[in-house]
């Protein structure tokens, strides 16, 4: 499971309060590049850098089983409650193996041979998301000369647009499910016979991505032939989930649904505060890029349900993007320890989800 090791009080940095406004966009993007964090960073993580089999297999696993197995007893349980309490149990595991999406878009393709098929056969294809929708598309937000710019999937500066903004960008997680369903049963089979519309939803809809302005080049080489047997297997799945359903009755579709909808909703609020979305759209330097990112480190153990796999350690990870989930936590223990407070790396710690919501909150009420 996601290592969170205990941290020597003495050397860890002291979370933000959030109390304080949210710091000039353009001198965050300025921000000049912290030499010796950048050096400590590689040096002291050298060996970090193996995703181990036997973390990562038992991990999915789990994951997916356990998600599978609480759906299944939602859909057959007469209990209210217990139909409730089991949604939530399958919505928190399914969610957290729906995220192994993001390590597979880092690890090197021989890393952790079968892993990537197996994810796919297990995870991706059921829930409509294969790893392709993923894959070739987060490296971009992490180039540097991309990250926080119109060139970049995954950003938009949320902390400077209109209140309603946040909202709506919460609730449209409530039509993902949805969304994939269409994809996966409609477009991309008539895409297959009508090739405008074939490029068109591999420019515009087959990314999980959150920039609009975002276009996507269409595939080549072996990531081709990947891309046709996921989309060939999503579309199969779909296919079979709607013919079911219409022979023998849509309650279990409609509940996989709203499962999947309340992860996607959870997923959304944790993108919400996985940055500081400060960047107007200059190229950031690296220490500026981390600045603009998020740790949510121990002791807090909600941050495990709610930022899983690893992604408690945002703005670590995008200081090491190679290292696998499971080692952040011990590459975080020696960087405090190392930097020590009032770091570089410490400012980037914050406290909990909440009080991360509640800055970006205040943040798009202020007048410009």
């Amino acid at each position: 499971m996601l290592a969170s090791p205990s941290l020597d009080k003495a050397a860890a940095p002291a979370p933000q309060s959030l109390d304080g406004a949210p710091g000039a966009a353009a001198i965050l993007a300025r921000t000049p590049d912290d030499k010796a964090m950048l050096r400590a960073a590689v040096e002291l993580t050298r060996d970090l850098g193996e995703a181990k089999p036997g973390v990562f297999w038992p991990d999915m696993l789990a994951s997916a089983g356990i998600g599978y197995a609480a759906l299944a007893g939602v859909i057959l349980t007469d209990s209210g409650w217990l139909a409730g309490a089991l949604a939530i149990v399958s919505a928190l595991a399914l969610y957290r193996a729906l995220l192994f999406i993001h390590e597979l878009s880092h690890i090197h393709r021989q890393a952790l041979p079968g892993f990537r098929l197996g994810w796919n056969l297990l995870v991706g294809i059921p829930l409509l998301t294969p790893s392709f929708m993923y894959e070739g598309v987060h490296p971009l937000h992490h180039a540097r000369t991309r990250y926080g710019t119109v060139e970049d999937p995954e950003y938009l500066p949320l902390a400077l647009m209109k209140p309603w903004s946040l909202p709506v960008f919460l609730l449209t997680a409530l039509l993902l499910p949805v969304a994939l369903l269409v994809r996966s049963a409609v477009l991309v089979p008539l895409g297959a016979l009508v090739p405008p519309l074939r490029r068109l939803v591999w420019a515009r809809a087959s990314a999980l991505a959150i920039n609009p302005a975002f276009r996507r080049r269409p595939p080549e080489g072996e990531f081709a032939r990947m891309v046709l047997w996921q989309e060939a297997g999503a579309s199969v799945w779909a296919w079979f989930v709607l013919g079911w359903s219409a022979t023998h009755g849509w309650r279990p579709l409609l509940i996989g649904i709203a499962v999947i909808a309340l992860g996607a909703v959870l997923n959304q609020a944790r993108t919400l505060v996985a940055h500081l979305w400060e960047n107007e759209g200059e190229a950031m330097t690296v220490t500026g890029q981390y600045l603009d990112s998020v740790n949510v480190p121990p002791p807090g153990w909600a941050t495990v349900l709610w930022a899983p796999v690893g992604l408690r350690y945002h703005a670590l990870h995008h200081l090491l993007p190679s290292v696998p989930y499971h080692a952040l936590g011990e590459a975080h223990r020696r960087l405090s320890a190392e930097l020590g407070v009032g770091s570089t790396y410490g400012r980037s710690s914050y406290t909990g989800l909440f009080p991360l919501l509640g800055r970006l909150v205040r943040s798009t009420m202020t007048a410009r």
